[in-house]
């Protein structure tokens, strides 16, 4: 950096306009750039701090989403083992018979349907 550009030295004084700065005038700046000087390294201290904390819940999602990304895996292998697991099982077992698209959803012109469809309710 360029000697006497440091933002902290306060031996340079701009000359004002008129007249020569009364000793409290140089007082008052002095105390504004001290508070200043705070303000700004308090603003830097908050965002070094969010940004660390922003850091962690990256790490922290990451490995939250690697572990569920694994358990998705176990269970999609799951799932395709116990479908061919059924797969080879049924047609061994007795105990399911071949059910036909008629037994699972009748048509709607058995015998039930007909003798009930055009009496109303309310004339039985």
């Amino acid at each position: 950096m360029a000697q006497g550009s440091d933002s902290n030295d306060t031996s340079y004084k701009s000359p004002s306009p008129g007249s020569r700065p009364s000793s409290s005038d140089d007082v008052k700046k002095v105390m504004r750039r001290e508070k200043n000087r705070i303000a700004a390294q308090k603003s830097r201290m908050r965002q070094t701090q969010k940004a660390d904390s922003l850091h962690l819940e990256s790490e922290n999602l990451e490995k939250e989403n690697a572990a569920l990304r694994k358990e998705v895996k176990q269970l999609t292998e799951e799932a395709n083992y116990l479908s061919s697991v059924l797969s080879s099982h049924e047609p061994l077992c007795t105990g399911l018979a071949p059910q036909t698209p008629e037994l699972l959803y009748p048509t709607h012109q058995s015998s039930y349907h007909r003798q009930h469809i055009g009496v109303p309710h309310y004339q039985r």
